[in-house]
């Protein structure tokens, strides 16, 4: 099978009003909420940049400008954080996008959900094949799922399906795929659908938030109709480009954190914290005194 070209541009969709996380997200994008102290559209940027993306696309709608400003540069802050010595602070706000990595910003001006945001990208992505990553699924990786997913497209040239099995009575929260008999991890996807009842799923493959796609997408996002949720969606022309060209599915290696629930959130938070160099140890030990106060308040 003919290789593709390697995979520069990755689409982030962040116009989402994350109803789910409500007052918090009111005034500020969920993608900004922290997992310990960076935000969730900075784990994904991170991951993208890490298997080779060098064009980061967002996909924006109103309310979502902090995010544009998290990654821009903040002078009066640069300043101040250089006059008080604080330089390993300095070089974290600077190094937010390394050198030579560019983004760009596209307003979303209707709700029509994932397939549409994508789509509003076509402009900039061209004829490449690229990447889809959305910032509510944090995967913790020793090697980044999106490397992994980019390894195995410069290997097969073919469009690739992040996927991990789920609950049989979450299907009606997940795009579910078919598959023909896996090679280890990866599988030839013979369908998918949108969100079906447990008791209508072809499977337990639930489609997770990230995605490397054939530029052909584009053409079957552009005839797609709303269908689920009254919305444009993804998986819908997922379905058309599969019956016209391989598409696989593949069950990364790693931990993923459903960050757009409360519970998945929090679960993050956790285990970030227990890891992080600064508050590991006290936050440990906090934790190692909870069941004391099990039933009573400080």
């Amino acid at each position: 099978m003919k290789t593709m070209k390697p995979i520069r541009k990755a689409v982030f969709p962040v116009a989402g009003m994350g109803t789910r996380f409500l007052p918090a997200t009111k005034a500020s994008p969920k993608e900004m909420l922290p997992i310990v102290d960076k935000p969730l559209i900075q784990y994904a940027v991170e991951e993208a940049v890490a298997a080779g993306a060098t064009d980061l696309i967002f996909i924006t709608g109103r309310g979502k400008r902090a995010i544009e400003d998290h990654f821009d540069q903040a002078y009066e802050l640069e300043a101040e954080l250089q006059a008080a010595g604080k330089h390993k602070m300095l070089r974290e706000v600077r190094g937010l996008l390394p050198k030579g990595v560019n983004s760009v910003y596209i307003r979303q001006g209707q709700a029509l959900g994932l397939g549409h945001a994508v789509l509003c990208a076509r402009h900039l992505v061209g004829d490449e094949p690229f990447a889809v990553i959305l910032a509510d699924d944090l995967i913790d990786a020793e090697v980044p799922a999106l490397k992994q997913m980019v390894d195995l497209h410069v290997k097969s040239g073919a469009s690739v399906i992040a996927v991990q099995n789920v609950a049989r009575s979450e299907t009606a929260s997940y795009g579910i795929a078919s598959t023909a008999t896996p090679k280890g991890r990866l599988a030839r996807l013979t369908g998918i659908v949108e969100k079906p009842k447990p008791a209508e799923a072809p499977s337990t493959l639930g489609v997770v938030g990230r995605y490397i796609l054939s530029p052909r997408i584009f053409d079957f996002l552009e005839e797609t109709r709303a269908g689920a949720g009254r919305e444009i969606q993804l998986t819908d022309a997922i379905g058309r480009l599969l019956a016209a060209e391989a598409v696989y599915a593949y069950e990364f290696i790693g931990r993923r954190y459903d960050c757009g629930s409360k519970i998945g959130y929090l679960e993050a938070t956790v285990d970030f914290a227990l890891r992080h160099p600064e508050v590991a140890r006290d936050f440990r030990a906090y934790l190692d005194k909870l069941p004391s106060r099990r039933g009573s308040r400080p």
